[in-house]
């Protein structure tokens, strides 16, 4: 009689801590979308966190967050969602320099000290054929590139980037290196030399190399999978360990775009040096897709599909049809099997807005490198169904006061 009630209890006690927290009980309802996950979360290294957000009457947005195993202590590589703090600390940077003609749009020429890095002096997808900070965030922001990333990273140098992160209170953050580059870790402590050149080709802003003279890696090692399969193709029996890569807890990334979109609910010490239109341009490209862009231009790209980079809600469907009245204004990443989503999610027409960020462990056989990641099969779906269904739940809670959203329409043909 006492092992039946047990059994009992142990079915009854999940659905019901779920009548609290709305994230767990969309996971737990269904079940054929996400009961091979949640059975064994920590073989998916999956962490959820959503956010819903209510207005007074004066559109002042208040927050109740859910989160689903969110730990600070469980590492996942963070991939390209370090690109988003990257952009706007850059925009920081340029504002608290203060430095008359120097802006985002400005020139910036990154020049060359050492073997190991590239000298930068012209851009064929800017409209002007040259680089400058404000195309490189655009290049970040809707496709994600990389090398738009590292030349960020040398302009705010790995010691600063790092210090800045912690001043404003993500503390276990680590930005370690560029990305998608093969150099030695001891090469990312140092930062190019940079000009900043005006429209006649003066300079009105240059940087000497910078270096950081202390070392940033995680104390001790960050054990992950089975196996790691070499430049030859062999695997080798042992863990990858994540030690000296960057690290940025989801807790903390999430925290960093709720501040980006709603700075007045912050005080002004947890808030980023921007102007008004440094959050409109990064929210105007945050939530502008590939095939909206002249410069750059992805038209003839097929990799940029109109939904790329767009997770939460719809998967990798190249056919996906793009809803008109939504917008979601993200931040992605994927890299050694990790998958993951940070988004802000409106809908202008049935006025709902919320806040997800999510990761997921894509690699079944636990081997690193190997190029085998179930990004297709268990990772896509996943964050389509997930904002999908986080989506439908929204349209039916109920709320006292309808938000204005006016402030993120944007024209996005120009």
């Amino acid at each position: 009689m006492f092992k039946y009630l047990f059994f009992i209890f142990q079915l009854i006690l999940p659905a019901a801590m779920a009548q609290d927290n709305p994230l767990e009980k969309i996971l737990i309802q269904n079940p054929s979308l996400f009961q091979k996950l949640i059975e064994k979360p920590e073989k998916y290294r999956l962490q959820i966190i959503y956010t819903q957000i209510n207005r007074d009457k004066h559109n002042k947005a208040t927050f109740q967050t859910f989160e689903y195993r969110s730990k600070k202590n469980e590492y996942f590589y963070p991939a390209s969602t370090v690109k988003l703090a990257a952009s706007v600390l850059a925009l920081e940077k340029i504002n608290d320099l203060a430095i008359k003609e120097l802006s985002a749009k400005s020139t910036m020429f990154t020049l060359k000290a050492r073997v190991s890095q590239n000298e930068i002096k012209q851009d064929t997808t800017s409209q002007n054929g040259l680089p400058s900070i404000e195309h490189y965030i655009k290049k970040i922001l809707m496709v994600s590139d990389n090398e738009a990333y590292n030349r960020l990273f040398e302009f705010i140098g790995q010691r600063e980037l790092n210090e800045r992160m912690h001043d404003l209170g993500f503390k276990d953050s680590r930005f370690i290196h560029r990305l998608q580059v093969s150099i030695p870790n001891s090469e990312n402590k140092y930062s190019n030399p940079i000009q900043f050149l005006n429209p006649k080709g003066s300079i009105i802003y240059q940087e000497a190399e910078k270096v950081n003279n202390s070392d940033i890696f995680a104390p001790e090692s960050i054990l992950i999978g089975k196996g790691i399969m070499n430049k030859e193709g062999k695997v080798l029996d042992k863990p990858l360990d994540f030690k000296d890569k960057n690290a940025y807890p989801l807790s903390e990334q999430h925290e960093f775009l709720k501040r980006l979109f709603f700075p007045e609910s912050f005080p002004k010490n947890q808030q980023f040096h921007l102007k008004n239109e440094d959050y409109q341009f990064l929210y105007k490209y945050m939530s502008k897709t590939p095939s909206e862009s002249l410069f750059p231009n992805y038209s003839k790209d097929s990799t940029y599909y109109p939904s790329y980079c767009k997770f939460l809600y719809y998967g990798s469907e190249k056919s996906a049809k793009i809803d008109p009245n939504i917008r979601i204004f993200n931040k992605v990443g994927d890299a050694y099997g990790f998958l993951l989503d940070n988004a802000y999610f409106v809908d202008f027409k049935n006025k709902v807005e919320f806040m997800v960020s999510a990761v997921i462990l894509c690699n079944e056989d636990e081997i690193f490198n190997d190029d085998i990641y179930e990004y297709d099969s268990v990772g896509f779906p996943f964050f389509k169904n997930l904002g999908q269904k986080i989506y439908e739940s929204e349209l039916h809670r109920v709320k006292k006061n309808q938000p204005d959203l006016s402030k993120l329409k944007f024209n996005y043909e120009d």
